[in-house]
């Protein structure tokens, strides 16, 4: 029984602004995507990797896979309009044999090997787990400017890839979702929808996600900080 990880790297990146998708910026020389890919690879957890992007984009992500030595399979095939509909269309290629499915955010690329591991034997166990972290801000419910209510912090996480499930329960709640019209912004949402309990685990502050200029600085930071890691352990 097999472990899928499916990176969605369809989006546009508008919040990012320019011509590029946040997904083929370059750090450090390298597309962020490129370094997502090179931790699922590093994982002995997973066994094949789907990379959903926009058509357009394919012969892109061939190329700068192709640079690689990556020691897991790569299969790159074309997303949907949103990251939903990518992910149902990598779900529709999954091998018969597929046990559980990870998916995770093409730019987020500092999750620790760990973490997928600790994703994937939870979600064999409970069915559905994702990583989260703690809220520090105090969160405010509002309407229309105007605050409506404070939610306690003690209930609040900040959701965070890899989320992973029993490939079963994705794909009943994909499908659910398509026929009921549901959108989720991200894949727990759909497996609550379905009625499924989603176990949380500890995230990590440095798991963060590449949306605006504003998270290059710190992404630059981090990338260092590994090779530093690297070379002390040579």
């Amino acid at each position: 029984m097999s472990v899928l990880a499916i990176i969605p790297a369809a989006g546009s990146g508008v919040r990012m602004g320019g011509a590029t998708p946040k997904q083929f910026l370059s750090l450090e020389g390298i597309p962020i995507f490129v370094h997502t890919l090179r931790k699922f690879a590093a994982s002995d957890a997973i066994d094949e990797i789907f990379l959903g992007v926009r058509t357009e984009d394919m012969d892109r992500a061939l190329k700068e896979i192709a640079k690689e030595s990556l020691a897991k399979p790569v299969r790159v095939l074309a997303g949907g309009a949103s990251r939903q509909e990518t992910v149902a269309r990598c779900l529709d290629e999954a091998p018969p044999d597929t046990e559980v499915v990870v998916v995770h955010d093409a730019v987020r690329p500092f999750v620790e090997l760990a973490m997928i591991q600790q994703v994937v034997d939870l979600a064999r166990k409970d069915g559905a787990a994702i990583l989260g972290v703690p809220s520090v801000d105090t969160v405010k419910k509002v309407e229309r400017q105007t605050i409506m209510g404070t939610i306690p912090r003690e209930h609040i996480v900040l959701a965070q890839t890899p989320q992973a499930f029993r490939y079963t329960i994705l794909r009943q709640a994909v499908d659910r979702a398509l026929e009921e019209g549901f959108y989720g912004t991200d894949e727990s949402s759909l497996a609550e929808h379905d009625g499924h309990k989603v176990t949380v685990l500890m995230g990590s502050d440095r798991n963060i996600k590449i949306t605006k200029p504003s998270d290059l600085p710190l992404a630059r930071l981090f990338i260092a900080q590994e090779r530093e890691h690297v070379h002390d352990k040579a």
